[in-house]
């Protein structure tokens, strides 16, 4: 089988425009890998910052950027049951998930239940698999608290807000007045972020709230921990409000790291956590386990309804400039989806 690939290509720090359409043929799947034919893959912060040379971890440039996929399985190689042949799969990649057909390891794909839609099903990849990890994992969120979730009509802010809600979890979630209904018919109580969000927030827990999920850093990430009840639990996973700041990317997040634990050395009774999606993959067997059990359970929660997927828009992927401009504008609530481009 020939397949030649379309991959957007991102050749170094540049605008959205800046981004390359290219193609290459793509080899055999060699043994224990599989190739996917990508359906959707998803535009989100970590995207974002790599064109600016930000993120934390990135490879050198060019690199295909696409931190998740959604596909089906056209060809498997050595090793692999052949009955993944024609299957809809989906894959946390990194990089990579940015084109028309994907190279990978077979033991990385996550079969999506039938019923649930490519573009549907991405919304929950990285962000059902994150918001999942932060709120049980890590925050151990339970019935009847109430947890606070900065960016609710984001990515994994309307995820996270969906996956509490379902679990009976009471939720305040921030957002700009643009999406204050979109945050509200998610079920969670509103707060302007533009606003005193500390005041809003003590107003409705006036005894401090469950867990914090903050993707913002920076200034007000001592804010986010001032408004824990005793016992509660700040989730960082971001520095969101350094962005646009120059200079080492490392920085923001050292720093950050530095305070958390400062305060998980203090005899508070309050507890911090940076969010590492990829800590654990040392034991690549046993952190693939772990995504495939949080990515079914969500994938199960979609399929049934119990979750809406938040689709901001569908792009067609030779758009990804587009798609980028569109992601970056904070006018969508939801995620930013790039599709094949023969379902444009």
């Amino acid at each position: 089988m020939s397949i030649v690939a379309t991959e957007i290509v991102l050749p170094e720090r540049v605008e959205p425009e800046g981004l390359l359409v290219t193609r290459r043929s793509l080899p055999a799947p060699g043994p224990g890998r599989a190739v996917v034919a990508v359906e959707a893959s998803g535009v989100s912060f970590a995207e974002q910052q790599m064109r600016r040379g930000k993120y934390y971890d990135q490879p050198a440039f060019p690199f295909v950027p696409g931190y998740d996929l959604v596909g089906t399985v056209l060809a498997v190689g050595p090793g692999v049951d052949t009955t993944m042949i024609g299957r809809r799969v989906a894959a946390l990649t990194k990089i990579g998930g940015w084109s028309s057909h994907a190279e990978l390891d077979a033991a990385a794909l996550v079969a999506v239940p039938d019923g649930l839609a490519a573009d549907a099903a991405e919304t929950f990849v990285v962000n059902g698999i994150t918001a999942w990890q932060m709120l049980f994992r890590i925050a151990k969120a339970r019935r009847g608290q109430t947890v606070l979730v900065h960016g609710a009509n984001g990515g994994v802010g309307s995820t996270l807000v969906q996956l509490a809600r379902a679990e009976g979890i009471h939720v305040i979630g921030t957002s700009s007045t643009r999406h204050a209904e979109a945050v509200r018919a998610l079920g969670a109580t509103w707060v302007d972020y533009r606003g005193d969000v500390g005041q809003q927030v003590r107003a409705l827990a006036p005894d401090g709230v469950d867990a914090v999920f903050d993707h913002i850093g920076g200034p007000g990430i001592t804010e986010s921990f001032a408004l824990l009840a005793p016992g509660g639990t700040l989730v960082s996973y971001g520095t969101a409000s350094t962005k646009n700041d120059e200079g080492n990317s490392r920085l923001p997040v050292l720093r950050l790291l530095g305070r958390l634990l400062v305060w998980n050395a203090l005899p508070n009774k309050r507890n911090a956590h940076f969010f590492n999606l990829w800590a654990g993959k040392r034991d690549l067997p046993r952190f693939r386990a772990r995504i495939a059990e949080d990515l079914a359970a969500v994938f199960d929660l979609a399929a049934r309804g119990v979750l809406r997927a938040q689709v901001g828009a569908r792009v067609p992927l030779a758009q990804a400039a587009r798609a980028m401009r569109l992601a970056e504008s904070s006018t969508v609530v939801g995620k930013v989806v790039l599709v094949a481009d023969t379902e444009s």
